[in-house]
């Protein structure tokens, strides 16, 4: 069972800037692929940013320039860098973990983030 903690989310204004964490309780190596996801009021959860084991990224068009996933393997912490926020990116950011074979997908508690025209 992988724990994870969120945090740095908050409200911001329009092409400011904020960084999110998402401490693990297991090794980060342990685990094959962390992602961030956002939800919106009346939308569908979505990928953000996604980071595999190996060092490969993945990022949603909208977000691509602007947010960067990362990872401090001695902390076991993964971050996700928002830059030039806008107000669209308004959402619940979820921190995800996935172990293959078999799936398993953990996820946690989540953290607002707010942007203001």
């Amino acid at each position: 069972q992988v724990q994870l903690v969120e945090s740095g989310g908050g409200l911001v204004q329009a092409g400011g800037s904020l960084r999110l964490s998402c401490a693990t309780s297991e090794s980060i190596f342990s685990i094959n692929a962390m992602g961030w996801y956002r939800q919106a009021p009346g939308k569908q959860r979505e990928l953000v940013a996604a980071l595999m084991r190996v060092g490969s990224t993945n990022y949603a068009d909208s977000v691509k320039g602007r947010f960067t996933i990362s990872r401090d393997n001695a902390k076991n912490t993964v971050y996700l860098q928002m830059n030039s926020l806008k107000p669209e990116d308004t959402a619940v950011y979820y921190c995800n973990a996935e172990r293959w074979y078999p799936t398993r997908s953990y996820w946690g508690q989540g953290t607002q983030v707010t942007v203001s025209s």
